[in-house]
């Protein structure tokens, strides 16, 4: 079956950059749209980011735009998230998800396949 797993969390200062990956199995990964979600605490899951099947599209969440940007590399069957210019309110745990679908959804309740999620945290 589908699994995801995230890694490249950790402690940074504000103003830092951080990149985080995720590695994708079981399934063709080429025909997942994958997303970013994260959880701050006392917070419902909020969308960061998401790409198309081969790259071509990419949508960001407001709070990340023009900061971070996502990608994915179809051989290896990963995708990234560089985040730059980083905030203490980007600390949360950041989930990467992968749904069946061709359309670029910010709902997680269409991203059938979720990591364990990896810990962000920006000190001031």
């Amino acid at each position: 079956q589908v699994q995801v797993l995230e890694s490249g969390g950790g402690l940074v200062q504000a103003g830092d950059s951080l990149r985080l990956s995720c590695e994708f199995s079981g399934g063709t990964f080429s025909s997942y749209v994958m997303a970013w979600f994260r959880q701050a605490p006392g917070k419902g899951r909020e969308f960061v980011s998401n790409i198309g099947w081969y790259g071509e599209k990419t949508s960001y969440g407001d709070s990340v735009k023009g900061r971070f940007t996502i990608s994915r590399d179809n051989t290896k069957n990963t995708v990234s998230l560089q985040m730059n210019s980083l905030k203490p309110e980007d600390t949360a745990v950041y989930y990467c998800a992968a749904s069946g679908t061709n359309q670029l959804l910010t709902q997680p309740a269409v991203y059938l396949h979720w990591g364990r999620g990896t810990q962000v945290t920006v000190s001031s």
